[in-house]
């Protein structure tokens, strides 16, 4: 069995992470974490899926669906040939 370390560094990640997928200004949690610059915060945001989905929900249009992206069968099928092996 591995056992995991907790260190304070992945308690301050997580919090920062937390704060930023409830919706708070980065330069709120910045303030939180004690830097004096922004760009020291940004470190400790890697946006996960669901941040970057409702990210580019606020970006839609009327004239645009939301959701997730489905390919057709042809654009798949295309994309299939892209990494098939040469043929001899």
């Amino acid at each position: 069995m591995v056992s995991k370390h907790l260190h304070p560094h992945l308690l301050r990640h997580t919090k920062a992470m937390n704060m930023r997928i409830a919706g708070h200004d980065v330069s709120i949690i910045a303030l939180w974490l004690g830097h004096q610059n922004v760009s020291s915060t940004m470190k400790y945001l890697h946006a996960d899926l669901k941040l970057k989905e409702r990210a580019l929900d606020r970006t839609a249009t009327d004239e645009h669906q939301r959701g997730r992206y489905q390919p057709s069968d042809s654009v798949l099928a295309f994309l299939d040939g892209l990494t098939a092996p040469p043929r001899a």
